[in-house]
């Protein structure tokens, strides 16, 4: 060996790999690589280095709800804040935007021909509220607070708003399917928001939980759809009936690898009965007249 040289062969000096400077006699209990202070983790047992910490980091599962959804513990319901956020806002460009544009332009009604030419208004309806009636969006947005904090939490966040806005359209599904007599509009979220109640009635049961309370609060809502004027029950029949069926897709998709190709499978099979309905209907009303909002 030439005088000067570093050590070479077994003998030689370990050192940190991050750090060649520092010499090191502890090494990681993972990779076996000599680890400085500053590069030592501790273990279960012992110490990693820095480098396979955050393998391990970057390799650990994300958590999960109990449904597949990506947890956030602590975290705000963001899908449903923002809901009541969009609501909000709508409401305000309703009374600010002159002529009533905003309404005659989102609203829906059980039109065969407006339907056909406009169907984005299924779903856009549903963010408009009464003018001549403050309580209609207060009091559907306090209910959306109250079952969007119990639902997003556990379906996550994808999930709740998908079940939300395929309810939002079922709700105008049903209204175009039962509402009798000449093309009445519609507007409001109590159809996704009675999508709600049917997801949550699924998660209960499918939890083994009590449904007796939420039974009876469906059931009051139900029963003012006919005995209070202007309530559309058909758009809540609706709104109930696919937040039930979407959430049953997500709740009872058997867990492991396939589990979000089941849910996925099951909410674009929600999606499609519903527009097989509206073309079915829409087929066989009238081609011509309907309403102009």
């Amino acid at each position: 060996m030439t005088e000067g040289s570093p050590a070479a062969g077994p003998e030689a000096v370990p050192v940190c790999p991050r750090h060649p400077d520092r010499v090191s006699y502890v090494t990681c209990q993972r990779c076996g690589r000599p680890a400085c202070p500053e590069c030592q983790r501790p273990a279960a047992v012992g110490f990693q280095c820095v480098d396979c910490v955050r393998e391990l980091s970057g390799a650990a599962r994300a958590p999960q709800t109990m449904y597949g959804g990506r947890a956030q513990p602590g975290s705000r319901p963001v899908v449903t804040i923002g809901i009541i956020a969009v609501c909000v806002l709508v409401y305000a460009l309703q009374w600010i935007i002159p002529g009533n544009a905003v309404y005659v332009d989102f609203a829906y009604a059980n039109s065969a021909p407006l339907t056909a030419a406009e169907p984005w208004r299924m779903l856009t309806s549903a963010f408009l509220h009464s003018q001549g009636f403050v309580l209609h969006i207060a009091l559907n947005m306090y209910m959306l607070w109250l079952f969007g904090q119990a639902l997003e939490p556990l379906l996550g966040r994808a999930r709740f708003l998908a079940v939300y806005l395929l309810s939002a359209i079922g709700g105008s599904v049903g209204f175009l399917l039962l509402a009798p007599g000449q093309p009445v509009a519609v507007i409001g979220a109590s159809g996704a928001i009675f999508g709600l109640f049917g997801g949550l009635f699924v998660v209960q049961r499918q939890r083994g939980g009590d449904v007796r309370q939420l039974v009876v609060l469906i059931a009051i809502n139900a029963v003012l759809g006919f005995v209070v004027p202007g309530i559309a029950w058909q758009a809540h029949l609706g709104g109930l009936v696919t937040g039930a069926l979407t959430t049953a897709a997500i709740a009872y998709a058997p867990r492991g690898r396939s589990r979000v190709v089941v849910q996925i499978g099951g909410l674009v099979g929600v999606a499609v009965l519903l527009v097989l309905a509206t073309v079915v209907k829409v087929s066989s009303g009238p081609a011509l007249g309907g309403i102009s909002l």
